[in-house]
């Protein structure tokens, strides 16, 4: 069922229930909707757009932060048959234009935060963009745009009447560009469905759960986690804020059953518990169920202490890619706390191999690339045949990322392809690093990254930082490598913020460039 089917159902069997609330703590705010509203609303959007030109296979450019308006624009724009294109809120001004550029978006919607970027970009995207539509307060409205409520008003509240297919294009995903230009991910119809089928499959929500969506919507990992609860007609609430006392407030008070987090949240909310600056006697908690994560590798150091303070908890991690649809393709599973620290097995419904170079399986043990294979894989790179080759084999799809599977069947996830650092003809995986270290009390997150070394080709580098209030020397970091091997012990530690984006994945590229310029310094004997 084509997911606006899936929304107008929802608005038949529960309109008068509420579908999705808004919380905003720094300024004490809540709204809501409830499913017939937000069938409603997606509606008048959709007939908005259509009165604007907008055609089944056009593209709508979407640029908005998390708000109770993003998901019914996004539906809106979906019951038109057009594409919808949501931009990752941290992109600057110039990608904002090429992603546009590359989309030929015909209507540009965005927000408040963002009107000094479109400021800078309007005129490069006459050539193509005949709308701007701007959600906010009218008083902020530029002169170019039109106002959201007034592009509302007296549209009708019925769906128009758009013949959809499971196999046409429905939305353009730019990747995050954490490991270079951002590349725009095509997603049909069928990808979309699946995904909530998928998560609904991994996380068994009912009609009584209430999924807290934390992270950014644009992403296809919020989207599709809060898709397990949706297509069976659940509460969500999107919470505007990460402070850890926020996270526990709202789950306390709005009921909350299912939280994803990010590895970066999940480590503020422990170490303000430990540091007492929360008490969790002071929330209701007790129907909190399920605790996730993914978009980054998790340490497993993290979970055994979660599971010290939450022992009643599910839990599961989840590993995906914008090119699947998001999560799910692999999944830890809620029966398989023994694996912790695996990646997980095949989600329903796919398929995986560990290849080489050449594509050739690998042995059990051996370490090579993901590949996967199932209904959420993407289309195709929008305009970039070249990467869609070099990435999509007979349906395959290759990960780019460096995995190995144990004798239980389980796939234990190595570092990305790009991230690997050879150093004196060894492989070293960061993430191993990584893990071992975010052990250790006194470190809140860490990056371990290659530097160039004329010696010995690259050296791995530790970028720490220090949880608050505490102190942590080089000597001391050295002395607790000990227990690791000595080629994968870090030849240089850094202590510096750990820089990550809005989905958690820790930007490699921006620590490889602020510190590519004192290699030169490094001791490579030591």
């Amino acid at each position: 069922m084509i997911i606006t089917e899936i929304l107008a159902r929802n608005s038949r069997m529960y309109g008068a229930e509420i579908a999705l609330v808004e919380r905003e703590p720094a300024k004490n705010l809540r709204r809501e909707i409830t499913w017939a509203e937000f069938d409603r609303q997606a509606n008048q959007v959709a007939w908005a757009l259509i009165q604007r030109g907008i055609q089944k296979g056009d593209r709508v450019v979407h640029l908005l932060m998390n708000s109770l308006e993003w998901l019914p624009i996004y539906f809106g724009i979906l019951r038109t048959g057009a594409w919808a294109v949501p931009l990752n809120f941290r992109f600057e001004a110039d990608t904002i234009r090429r992603c546009t550029e590359t989309a030929e978006a015909a209507v540009f919607i965005f927000g408040p935060e963002f009107i000094q970027h479109v400021n800078v970009i309007k005129n490069h995207l006459d050539p193509f963009v005949r709308s701007f539509i701007f959600v906010g307060p009218e008083s902020l409205r530029p002169a170019y745009a039109e106002g959201f409520a007034t592009v509302l008003a007296g549209q009708p509240s019925t769906a128009p009447h758009i013949d959809l297919d499971l196999g046409d294009e429905a939305a353009l995903y730019f990747t995050s560009g954490t490991t270079g230009v951002p590349k725009a991910t095509l997603l049909t119809h069928r990808n979309l469905e699946y995904a909530a089928y998928v998560e609904n499959r991994h996380h068994l929500q009912t009609h009584q759960d209430n999924f807290l969506c934390i992270p950014p919507l644009y992403h296809t990992g919020a989207k599709m986690h809060w898709f397990g609860n949706f297509i069976v007609g659940a509460k969500a609430v999107i919470l505007k804020g990460i402070e850890p006392q926020w996270i526990l407030k709202v789950i306390s008070e709005e009921r909350v059953t299912i939280v994803w987090l990010l590895v970066p949240w999940a480590l503020d909310i422990l170490f303000a518990i430990e540091n007492k600056d929360i008490h969790l006697s002071d929330y209701r908690l007790d129907q909190w169920r399920l605790m996730h994560i993914g978009a980054q590798p998790v340490p497993p150091s993290l979970i055994k202490e979660w599971k010290a303070i939450f022992p009643h908890h599910q839990y599961d991690t989840n590993y995906g890619l914008t090119e699947t649809t998001g999560p799910g393709c692999i999944h830890l599973g809620l029966e398989n706390m023994h694996k912790i620290g695996a990646i997980g097995v095949p989600g329903f419904d796919w398929e995986f191999k560990i290849v080489d170079n050449e594509s050739t399986p690998l042995k059990t043990g051996e370490i090579g690339e993901l590949m996967v294979k199932g209904p959420g894989v993407m289309k195709a790179y929008y305009k970039n045949p070249e990467a869609t080759r070099d990435c999509l084999k007979d349906g395959w799809l290759l990960t780019g990322d460096m995995a190995r599977l144990d004798k239980d069947g389980f796939i234990w996830l190595v570092d990305r392809k790009k991230d690997v650092i050879i150093t004196g003809g060894e492989n070293i995986y960061p993430v191993d690093i990584e893990a071992f270290l975010q052990a250790h009390p006194k470190i809140q997150d860490v990056a371990v990254i290659g530097l160039p070394s004329l010696r010995l080709g690259e050296i791995a580098t530790a970028i720490i930082q220090v949880k608050a209030g505490q102190t942590l020397t080089v000597e001391e970091v050295d002395a607790y490598c000990t227990n690791l091997p000595r080629y994968k012990r870090p030849r240089r530690i850094i202590f510096d913020n750990v820089p990550r984006n809005p989905t958690g994945k820790i930007e490699k590229p921006k620590l490889r460039q602020k510190f590519t310029g004192m290699a030169e310094s490094f001791k490579i004997g030591e």
